[in-house]
């Protein structure tokens, strides 16, 4: 969740602007002029979330700098190719006279070429920037001030670079900056702008681009389940490289894979063009997808994937998940994840408590008590930059290339303007849902309609968007109802609900509410009727527990245990116990200092719910992934 509405409003404001200038001015496309106004204004950014001076400036005129230093250099300490992860230490030499203004962008591709521009002169218009293309079309993937090098600014790395008489006459300043780059396939350059953010100018290119040694090496291997039964589990991956390529499991197994791509056209736009068809863009690859099957549920087995060209993944140990209707199912979940960079760089909608909480999970998983885990939504916060989704699938690798990773889509992958999602704000940034779909291949019904449900052990899971029409009678109202209505309560005695927004939250957001009533009054009725035991939400980045409530009615209230623990009691049932549990990295949202009864438990922490099902109890326990210490635990029982 982002002040998504706050954003949507002024970006309406800015087509109206737009269109009463342009109405109100003619030009021709040789000859016109444009207020200051119009030409400083960042309005086009308006349809882009979670805006910042580093998202917008390569839509600023980018000159040479008037700065006559025959100094300067920018030098890599890297060979010309890189390994699949890096830190590649860049070294500024030779500045004069050292600015907080000073910095280097990565840049990926490394090539500045105005045909490979998106826009045209018109598009420009629209958007109210010039006509002239800026040097650098593509988004800097990420950006450094040289002040993160504490030496910096008061030059204690200093050099003499011109001697008189044996004096030194000319000193200079320098610095070194470390950047943390996954394989993502194409070249990089470095560059070192004056200027800062906002205004930048270039000072100087690094001589040699960097590339890949491998950018056809096959990554980010992540598993998921296809069916309930545990004895098949679909490997996706990419790659540089289009030939189809192996999966290779067990003892001699092989399947070829699937591929797929994406491509500019697929992303959504507007009026203004969206970061997904414009800037933003980075080349996907090839996803690769294929499916093991003739697996044994609850065993620990391995794989590996590739081809002799292209190469291939280290062998991974996996473990396959329970199948449904047997007893138990232990799994983690949370949402709003999303990523973090390694290193000091500024960029595109960082994640703060994403890499401690997946540190936290890596630990836990490879404790070999997990069968899986549940991501429910804003899962990259890529947002229409799509090189941020080879750099979060790097981020999950450690733990979905090894149990089941089920996701839901959240707002953020799917949500744009005039695309047929109920919400009609810029959150995906031009995605539409495409890229979270290829990457993340659910057991669904078809494209865009991402909703499925899955067993495991004792637990059946109705997963749900909360993206896509859920009104009585929509074709999602229906599935769900049906689908809830099926479940063999014998056979798995626990239904969990789960979808990206909440029904119940504290939080109440801006103009656009965190809790949308209408989702409220469509759906809840079906969580009661099929005697929903659990409903786990995210969208709200904190943590929140209720009582069994129905209608913003405490139904029923928890009674301690001998432990100490809250226990909910189902054996005479009254409503579905609500928690959300979006802590998992985004920016944490602050509780108000008053709450309704139905609200039990308020946590602002990140973390994770670590879910252990048995056939008579449901037992949550909320991690703290900094302390790895409980923030609250509670039980769901029934005879």
């Amino acid at each position: 969740m982002a002040s998504s509405f706050s954003n949507y409003f002024k970006f309406l404001l800015s087509i109206l602007f737009f269109i009463i200038f342009f109405t109100c001015h003619s030009f021709s496309s040789s000859n016109y002029s444009l207020s200051n106004i119009v030409i400083n204004s960042t309005s086009e950014f308006i349809n882009h979330t979670a805006i910042s001076e580093f998202r917008i400036l390569n839509r600023r005129i980018l000159t040479q700098c008037p700065d006559p230093n025959p100094y300067l250099s920018i030098t890599t300490a890297s060979n010309s190719t890189l390994s699949d992860e890096s830190f590649v230490t860049v070294h500024i030499s030779g500045v004069l006279v050292p600015s907080k203004g000073d910095w280097v962008g990565m840049i990926s591709p490394s090539y500045s070429d105005t045909s490979s521009c998106p826009l045209n002169a018109l598009q420009y218009q629209q958007t109210g920037d010039l006509s002239e293309l800026p040097l650098l079309c593509h988004y800097p993937v990420k950006a450094q001030y040289l002040s993160k090098d504490p030496g910096y600014l008061n030059c204690k790395k200093k050099e003499c670079k011109k001697h008189v008489k044996g004096i030194c006459e000319v000193r200079t300043c320098s610095a070194s900056l470390s950047f943390h780059v996954v394989n993502f396939r194409t070249d990089i350059e470095f560059v070192l702008f004056a200027g800062g953010f906002a205004t930048p100018c270039i000072l100087k290119r690094s001589n040699n681009n960097l590339t890949f040694t491998n950018p056809k090496q096959p990554l980010y291997g992540h598993l998921s389940s296809i069916d309930s039964t545990a004895t098949s589990m679909r490997v996706t991956w990419v790659s540089g490289d289009k030939t189809p390529q192996q999966l290779q499991y067990g003892y001699g197994k092989s399947q070829t894979s699937q591929v797929s791509t994406f491509t500019q056209k697929d992303m959504c736009s507007s009026i203004l063009k969206s970061p997904a068809k414009d800037f933003g863009w980075h080349d996907p690859g090839f996803i690769h997808s294929a499916v093991m099957t003739g697996l044994n549920p609850s065993t620990t087995n391995s794989y590996t994937y590739g081809s002799d060209s292209s190469g291939w993944s280290e062998r991974i140990t996996f473990k396959t998940p329970p199948a449904g209707g047997t007893n138990e199912v232990r799994f983690l979940a949370y949402g709003d994840m999303g990523k973090a960079p390694r290193d000091p760089s500024a960029e595109h909608y960082i994640q703060p408590g994403s890499l401690s909480v997946v540190k936290a999970m890596v630990d836990e998983v490879s404790s070999g008590n997990v069968d899986s885990i549940f991501h429910i939504g804003d899962i990259s916060y890529a947002t229409g930059f799509l090189v941020e989704w080879d750099y979060f699938l790097h981020l999950i690798t450690p733990i979905a290339s090894r149990i089941s990773y089920m996701t839901a889509i959240g707002n953020h992958e799917r949500d744009y303007i005039g695309t047929g999602s109920v919400y009609g704000t810029p959150d995906s940034g031009g995605e539409c849902g495409v890229p979270y779909e290829t990457y993340f291949q659910m057991p669904t019904q078809a494209k865009d309609k991402p909703w499925y449900s899955i067993e495991q052990g004792s637990v059946h899971f109705t997963v749900i968007s909360t993206e896509h029409d859920w009104s009585q009678n929509s074709e999602q109202y229906e599935w769900m109802k049906n689908d809830m209505a099926s479940v063999d309560r014998t056979r798995t005695p626990w239904l969990i609900f789960t979808g990206h927004r909440p029904m119940y939250s504290s939080v109440t957001g801006g103009i656009l509410q965190n809790v949308d009533d209408d989702f409220v009054e469509a759906v809840e009725p079906l969580l009661l009727a099929n005697k929903v035991d659990l409903a786990l939400f995210g969208h709200v980045h904190n943590y929140e527990r209720t009582c069994a409530v129905y209608q913003k009615e405490c139904k029923a209230m928890p009674t301690k245990d001998a432990s100490g623990i809250d226990t909910y009691d189902n054996s005479n049932y009254s409503a579905p116990v609500h928690a959300v549990i979006g802590m998992a990295g985004f920016n944490l949202d602050q509780f108000p200092s008053q709450a309704d009864e139905w609200s039990l438990v308020r946590k602002v922490e990140f973390g994770y719910v670590r879910v252990h099902a048995t056939r008579n109890s449901l037992t949550v326990e909320y991690v703290n992934a900094n302390t790895r210490k409980l923030e609250d635990n509670f039980k769901i029982i029934k005879s």
